[in-house]
């Protein structure tokens, strides 16, 4: 057994790991998964729990900066990966929702969602040193929008109702950002034809949907004007994008959408986000994911590369995106690489045990690739532990970590919220060595990916508490990436595709279970060689309420388990 420990031991976090998907060596640092790994704040009233959404990211000055709802602050970043956490105190209304920010030369311009419309300007962004504008724009902005078109000409977008349009002015940045003309209704309500938009957990609510959180982006000469539905709290939260020639419209639904979706998954959502270009000339969509299970603005933030095209038109890469990735410090090609290591999920729904546990929260919670729901251990003592038998022994590259926070009492402001703990592994179950040491931890960590070297053999993965604390010891996700022995499911056979006659924005799916299958991707498109869209599925069924009425779909349907390696590095 010494031999073994002393090899299991030589492979902790460290150096650079080889992607299965590129073939590249990538610094480990940037292998990242979602959510993204922030220190979430948690809020000053209501429920204990974190939150930060409606995510808005620009490059400025040799760094990426991040401003989310809620937070507190801001993140800033050089390369995606890292993130430094700035605290925030001369922005009076930072506590608004839907921040946005604009780059124009050496300046940093900012504004939220207020009774009031008022901009702050920083050229140092690093340090919490914003001045007010003398802000002349007098419309009321909810989910406001920055955007600065190539010839030097700004505007603003906005909107958050479930009766409002999504509306657009120009703006005068040089006189106190002062509408010039007036504003224009670019958006309009139709949950009658596109099932996406109507609310509820499957769209099954009878109302319109918030069509909300705008953001433009342009693209070889042409405009997208992005806009999310029908609500933050459900898992069907998503981006639709309409296109026009001029930043004011007229605008064009893009029969393909939503273009950032993902309602399968460990965490579901990728909706109010905002579309950008990295340094290399790369597209990413940052978006809220949700949880909802405290308070409906329970939310974390996603990071999802993002293909344009003018023949496959404009998708996010999400169905994938709570799998191990990485962040590549190159251009590269979106529309044939999602960026996946190629490492699949091999602790789902495998056999765990327990120091301990609460009713309604057992161990079998912390692996059903749910997010909404948790186990935990009867106490935060030192020393409470959940382990995964993974069955046999199996080549590990990861290990994701997620944190549940459960009866926690803390309210904003706090300090960071540190968890302690070591993660063991095991050939044999009774002799057990060190994978991670995170007894003298002192970050806020809440969604922490931790990479080996290189691969380990491995049977049983093991994370105890490391000190005592508040509330409860917690996870809602304990989730370990590798290579497993045993081959593929095979070809899904019995794969029908119904549309509901009476409500053609519904489709219903039935395929037969295939022998060894974790679970399934489904994709979709408006055309055959266009199957940019994707959901996760556990079962061999699946009802979806989210299509065009109008629009006429393909499909296709693939098993996976931990075997599957190729299936990730697929794209369409």
């Amino acid at each position: 057994m010494k031999g073994t420990a002393s090899i299991i031991i030589s492979m902790l976090l460290a150096g650079s790991i080889t992607s299965c998907q590129s073939q590249k060596q990538i610094a480990a640092h940037r292998i990242v998964t979602n959510p993204l790994n922030l220190n979430y704040r948690f809020q000053p009233k209501d429920e204990s729990r974190r939150e930060a959404a409606d995510p808005v990211l620009e490059y400025f000055k040799g760094y990426y900066y991040l401003f989310a709802s809620k937070s507190g602050g801001y993140w800033r970043s050089d390369d995606l990966a890292d993130w430094e956490y700035i605290p925030c105190t001369t922005i009076p209304t930072l506590e608004d929702y839907a921040p946005t920010i604009l780059p124009i030369g050496d300046t940093l311009y900012f504004t939220t969602s207020s009774g009031k419309t008022q901009i702050f300007k920083n050229a140092h962004p690093e340090k919490d040193t914003w001045e007010p504008v003398n802000t002349k724009l007098t419309y009321r902005l909810h989910d406001p929008a920055f955007y600065r078109d190539d010839d030097g000409r700004v505007y603003m977008y906005w909107g958050c109702s479930d009766k409002e349009p999504i509306m657009g002015v120009e703006v005068a940045p040089q006189d106190g950002f002062k509408a010039i003309g007036e504003a224009k209704a670019l958006i309009e309500h139709h949950g009658d034809k596109y099932g996406w938009e109507v609310p509820g957990k499957n769209n099954e609510e009878p109302r319109q949907g918030w069509n909300e959180g705008p953001c433009m982006l342009k693209h070889e000469g042409r405009y997208y004007l992005q806009y999310a539905a029908p609500g933050t709290q459900y898992r069907i939260y998503g981006d639709g994008i309409y296109v026009g020639d001029s930043p004011l419209g007229p605008f064009e639904y893009m029969e393909d959408n939503p273009f950032s979706f993902k309602p399968g998954g460990f965490i579901g959502g990728a909706g109010h986000g905002h579309t950008f270009r990295d340094k290399y000339g790369n597209y990413w969509h940052v978006a809220s994911m949700t949880i909802s299970v405290r308070h409906w603005f329970e939310r974390r933030l996603g990071l999802f590369p993002v293909v344009v095209s003018s023949r496959k038109g404009m998708y996010a890469h999400t169905v994938w995106g709570d799998y191990p990735f990485y962040i590549p410090d190159r251009r590269v090609d979106f529309s044939g690489n999602n960026l996946c290591m190629g490492w699949n999920l091999l602790s789902y729904r495998k056999p765990v045990l327990a120091s301990s546990s609460l009713a309604g929260y057992e161990p079998d919670k912390v692996n059903d690739e749910q997010i909404e729901t948790w186990w935990a251990a009867q106490t935060g003592k030192k020393g409470e532990w959940i382990q995964v038998d993974l069955e046999n022994l199996l080549s590990v590259n990861a290990v994701h970590v997620n944190f549940a926070d459960h009866n926690f009492k803390v309210f904003a402001p706090h300090p960071p919220v540190v968890y302690q703990f070591i993660i063991e592994g095991s050939v044999d179950g009774k002799e057990w060595v060190n994978l991670v040491d995170e007894r003298d931890n002192s970050k806020d960590e809440p969604h922490r990916l931790f990479t080996l070297d290189k691969p380990v053999k491995i049977r049983y993965l093991r994370i105890s508490n490391a000190k005592n604390m508040e509330g409860n010891f917690s996870l809602s996700g304990f989730r370990v990436f590798g290579t497993g022995q045993g081959i593929a499911p095979s070809k899904v056979a019995g794969f029908r595709a119904v549309r509901d006659q009476q409500d053609k924005r519904i489709y219903r799916f039935i395929w037969e279970a295939q022998k060894g299958a974790t679970g399934y991707v489904l994709r979709w498109g408006t055309q055959k060689d266009k199957l940019t869209h994707a959901v996760m599925v556990f079962d061999n069924q699946y009802e979806a309420r989210y299509f065009n009425r109008d629009s006429e779909y393909y499909f296709s349907i693939e098993a996976f388990n931990e075997n599957s390696s190729d299936l990730l590095k697929s794209t369409r």
